[in-house]
């Protein structure tokens, strides 16, 4: 496993963090979902990613959980506040207060390493939002604050305030969705925050698992949850991605540790998460890390995904 810097903070984060959204409190039994965490820890990742929304809390619950009995200094741990809780919702002062305490309590913490804001909140001014994100880190209960879902003009606002130290940014990378690199990532590395990125298997799409003209595979998410697919799943990039298997395969490597190792060789990237309903899918991505793709190869796959 290679270990890269969180932005300016200091933490070497593992290339793969463990995700927890539409797994973990739910959707994967509990049992199945303490294993694919075990995989994890012994496979080298050491960062967690979750988010007080996902299942309502109980994903949070679940980590808290399964943490407990794990030394606090052997893992990085960050979570994420804006969704819809039952005592409210968004960056304003109060909530921001409100989220973290009741995150720390699932989690079994007295503080997290990464507190990000989960979106950017037009309804709360920004110095606002920053003032009690200084105040969480002032407290003790994070220790670094990140962002998710921000443009690179809203990080840049952000950083001109110089309210508190912002040292990563969440947003959504993939092969097939390449957006960040036009502004959030320019920003980012212009000002010292590292990206960590969600997505990165297009929902797996980029696993090759889904298959042109055919159904969707029993279990898989396109065919559980069809609504909640972003796209990539039209015939014509799924025949794409189909020709994405020989470069794979003569490299050694599966489909999802080519996409993985593709969105790393980007440096401004501390991370990439992915989520896992099976220990073996965790072996599988780790893999990845320390890949690396020499440039005839991401030629190659630029060309395959043009069409």
């Amino acid at each position: 496993m290679r270990f890269r810097e969180l932005g300016d903070s200091g933490l070497q984060v593992s290339e793969i963090c463990l995700g927890s959204w539409l797994t973990y409190g739910g959707a994967v039994e509990n049992a199945q979902a303490e294993a694919c965490v075990d995989a994890a820890f012994d496979a080298g990742v050491n960062f967690i990613d979750t988010a007080n929304v996902y299942s309502g809390g109980k994903a949070e619950e679940f980590l808290g959980e399964v943490l407990a009995s794990r030394p606090r200094d052997s893992y990085i741990l960050a979570t994420k506040l804006l969704g819809q809780m039952p005592n409210g919702r968004g960056l304003s002062r109060e909530q921001v207060h409100l989220q973290i305490d009741d995150s720390l309590r699932r989690l079994r913490t007295d503080y997290v390493d990464l507190y990000q804001a989960h979106a950017f909140d037009e309804d709360v001014p920004l110095e606002e939002t920053l003032t009690a994100f200084a105040e969480v880190v002032s407290a003790g209960k994070a220790r670094f604050i990140g962002v998710s879902n921000w443009s690179g003009e809203q990080i840049q606002r952000a950083v001109d305030l110089d309210i508190v130290n912002i040292v990563s940014s969440q947003p959504q990378y993939s092969m097939l969705y390449r957006e960040p690199e036009q502004d959030v990532f320019p920003v980012s590395r212009a000002n010292g925050i590292s990206q960590i990125v969600y997505s990165p298997l297009a929902q797996g799409v980029l696993s090759g698992k889904y298959k042109p003209g055919e159904p969707a595979p029993e279990g898989t998410r396109a065919a559980a949850r069809p609504g909640e697919m972003w796209g990539n799943t039209e015939n014509d990039v799924l025949e794409r991605v189909q020709r994405l298997r020989p470069v794979a395969d003569e490299l050694g490597l599966t489909m999802p540790q080519l996409a993985l190792a593709w969105a790393l060789r980007e440096p401004n990237l501390a991370s990439v998460i992915v989520g896992a309903s099976r220990p073996e899918q965790v072996a599988d991505n780790v893999g990845a890390s320390g890949v690396d793709l020499d440039e005839s190869t991401l030629a190659r796959i630029d060309g395959i995904l043009a069409g």
